[in-house]
Protein backbone atom coordinates (compact mmCIF):
# COMPACT_ATOMS: atom_id res chain seq x y z
CA UNK A 1 0.00 0.00 0.00
CA UNK A 2 1.21 3.58 -0.85
CA UNK A 3 1.39 5.24 2.12
CA UNK A 4 0.27 8.07 0.71
CA UNK A 5 -3.00 7.26 -1.19
CA UNK A 6 -5.85 6.52 0.84
CA UNK A 7 -8.39 4.26 0.14
CA UNK A 8 -11.94 5.31 -0.19
CA UNK A 9 -14.52 3.73 -1.71
CA UNK A 10 -16.19 5.49 -3.53
CA UNK A 11 -16.23 9.38 -4.44
CA UNK A 12 -18.44 11.33 -2.05
CA UNK A 13 -20.66 14.09 -3.02
CA UNK A 14 -20.10 17.35 -1.64
CA UNK A 15 -21.95 18.54 0.89
CA UNK A 16 -23.17 22.38 1.50
CA UNK A 17 -24.43 23.36 4.79
CA UNK A 18 -28.11 22.59 3.95
CA UNK A 19 -26.94 19.38 3.68
CA UNK A 20 -25.27 18.90 7.41
CA UNK A 21 -26.87 17.79 10.79
CA UNK A 22 -25.83 17.65 14.18
CA UNK A 23 -24.51 14.05 15.26
CA UNK A 24 -24.39 13.17 11.48
CA UNK A 25 -20.68 11.05 11.09
CA UNK A 26 -18.59 10.64 8.80
CA UNK A 27 -15.01 7.68 8.24
CA UNK A 28 -12.57 8.04 5.71
CA UNK A 29 -10.25 5.79 3.81
CA UNK A 30 -7.24 4.27 5.49
CA UNK A 31 -3.27 5.70 4.92
CA UNK A 32 -0.36 3.72 6.31
CA UNK A 33 2.57 5.49 7.98
CA UNK A 34 5.73 4.60 6.41
CA UNK A 35 8.86 4.94 8.52
CA UNK A 36 10.66 6.38 5.71
CA UNK A 37 8.26 9.26 5.16
CA UNK A 38 7.65 9.85 8.96
CA UNK A 39 11.55 10.47 9.56
CA UNK A 40 11.75 12.59 6.27
CA UNK A 41 9.02 14.82 7.40
CA UNK A 42 10.72 15.15 10.95
CA UNK A 43 13.91 16.24 9.74
CA UNK A 44 12.73 18.75 7.62
CA UNK A 45 10.05 19.80 10.41
CA UNK A 46 10.15 18.85 13.82
CA UNK A 47 13.88 17.26 13.88
CA UNK A 48 13.60 16.06 17.54
CA UNK A 49 15.09 12.71 18.38
CA UNK A 50 12.14 10.72 19.28
CA UNK A 51 10.76 11.26 15.65
CA UNK A 52 14.57 10.62 14.05
CA UNK A 53 15.68 7.62 15.01
CA UNK A 54 14.87 4.28 17.03
CA UNK A 55 17.74 4.48 18.73
CA UNK A 56 17.38 7.75 20.05
CA UNK A 57 13.77 7.44 20.89
CA UNK A 58 14.25 4.71 23.23
CA UNK A 59 15.07 6.61 25.94
CA UNK A 60 12.22 9.13 25.54
CA UNK A 61 8.94 9.38 27.03
CA UNK A 62 7.88 7.58 23.89
CA UNK A 63 9.63 4.49 24.29
CA UNK A 64 10.26 4.49 20.49
CA UNK A 65 10.00 6.04 17.76
CA UNK A 66 6.74 8.27 16.89
CA UNK A 67 5.56 10.47 14.25
CA UNK A 68 5.40 13.83 14.92
CA UNK A 69 2.16 15.23 16.31
CA UNK A 70 2.07 17.52 12.96
CA UNK A 71 2.92 14.31 10.63
CA UNK A 72 -0.16 12.95 12.22
CA UNK A 73 -1.97 16.07 11.25
CA UNK A 74 -1.08 16.19 7.67
CA UNK A 75 -2.01 12.45 7.18
CA UNK A 76 -5.88 13.77 8.97
CA UNK A 77 -5.91 16.34 6.92
CA UNK A 78 -5.11 14.10 3.90
CA UNK A 79 -7.78 11.66 4.76
CA UNK A 80 -10.45 14.32 5.49
CA UNK A 81 -9.51 16.26 1.98
CA UNK A 82 -10.02 12.81 0.11
CA UNK A 83 -13.27 12.29 1.01
CA UNK A 84 -13.41 11.56 4.75
CA UNK A 85 -15.00 15.02 5.32
CA UNK A 86 -16.58 16.24 1.78
CA UNK A 87 -17.78 19.74 2.22
CA UNK A 88 -18.11 21.73 -0.82
CA UNK A 89 -15.80 24.53 -0.77
CA UNK A 90 -13.22 22.51 1.05
CA UNK A 91 -11.84 22.79 4.41
CA UNK A 92 -11.30 25.87 5.42
CA UNK A 93 -10.58 26.07 8.86
CA UNK A 94 -11.42 29.18 11.57
CA UNK A 95 -10.35 27.64 14.88
CA UNK A 96 -9.33 24.10 16.50
CA UNK A 97 -7.96 22.57 19.49
CA UNK A 98 -5.72 19.20 19.01
CA UNK A 99 -4.98 16.46 21.43
CA UNK A 100 -2.56 13.73 20.52
CA UNK A 101 -3.08 10.85 23.34
CA UNK A 102 -0.66 8.09 21.99
CA UNK A 103 2.33 8.59 19.27
CA UNK A 104 1.86 7.49 15.92
CA UNK A 105 4.36 4.46 15.27
CA UNK A 106 5.81 3.51 11.70
CA UNK A 107 2.89 0.88 10.02
CA UNK A 108 0.34 1.98 12.30
CA UNK A 109 -2.74 2.60 9.79
CA UNK A 110 -4.75 5.39 10.29
CA UNK A 111 -8.55 6.71 9.78
CA UNK A 112 -10.53 9.66 10.85
CA UNK A 113 -13.68 8.99 12.09
CA UNK A 114 -15.73 12.49 12.72
CA UNK A 115 -18.76 13.79 14.06
CA UNK A 116 -20.70 16.87 13.75
CA UNK A 117 -21.56 18.57 17.02
CA UNK A 118 -22.26 22.55 15.72
CA UNK A 119 -23.71 24.28 12.64
CA UNK A 120 -24.21 27.46 12.53
CA UNK A 121 -25.63 30.06 9.90
CA UNK A 122 -23.84 33.26 9.29
CA UNK A 123 -25.82 36.17 10.24
CA UNK A 124 -23.22 38.40 8.15
CA UNK A 125 -22.25 36.08 4.96
CA UNK A 126 -25.49 34.54 4.29
CA UNK A 127 -23.75 32.14 1.35
CA UNK A 128 -22.16 30.09 4.51
CA UNK A 129 -21.82 29.20 7.51
CA UNK A 130 -20.05 27.43 10.39
CA UNK A 131 -19.50 23.86 11.31
CA UNK A 132 -17.86 22.01 14.37
CA UNK A 133 -16.43 19.02 14.00
CA UNK A 134 -14.90 16.49 16.05
CA UNK A 135 -12.11 14.60 14.05
CA UNK A 136 -10.87 11.30 15.96
CA UNK A 137 -7.61 9.75 14.08
CA UNK A 138 -7.54 5.93 15.19
CA UNK A 139 -5.07 3.65 14.11
CA UNK A 140 -5.43 0.06 13.50
CA UNK A 141 -6.35 -1.07 16.96
CA UNK A 142 -9.13 1.76 17.03
CA UNK A 143 -7.24 3.98 19.21
CA UNK A 144 -7.00 7.45 19.23
CA UNK A 145 -3.56 9.21 18.21
CA UNK A 146 -5.11 12.34 17.27
CA UNK A 147 -8.70 14.42 18.35
CA UNK A 148 -9.25 17.71 16.44
CA UNK A 149 -11.88 19.55 17.60
CA UNK A 150 -12.35 22.38 14.42
CA UNK A 151 -14.42 24.89 13.29
CA UNK A 152 -14.87 24.94 9.37
CA UNK A 153 -16.44 27.64 7.13
CA UNK A 154 -19.21 25.52 4.95
CA UNK A 155 -20.47 27.39 1.95
CA UNK A 156 -24.47 27.54 1.02
CA UNK A 157 -25.62 25.74 -1.61
CA UNK A 158 -26.25 28.19 -4.43
CA UNK A 159 -29.27 29.66 -5.55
Amino acid sequence: MNGYDSKTLASPTLLYLEDLVVGQRFTSGIIEVEKDRMVSFAAEFDPQPFHLSDDLAKGTLFLGLAASGWHTGALTMRLLVDGGLPFAGGLVGANAEIQWPRPTRPGDVLHVDTEILDITASKSHPERGSVTVRCETRNQRNEAVQILKIRLIVPRRPA
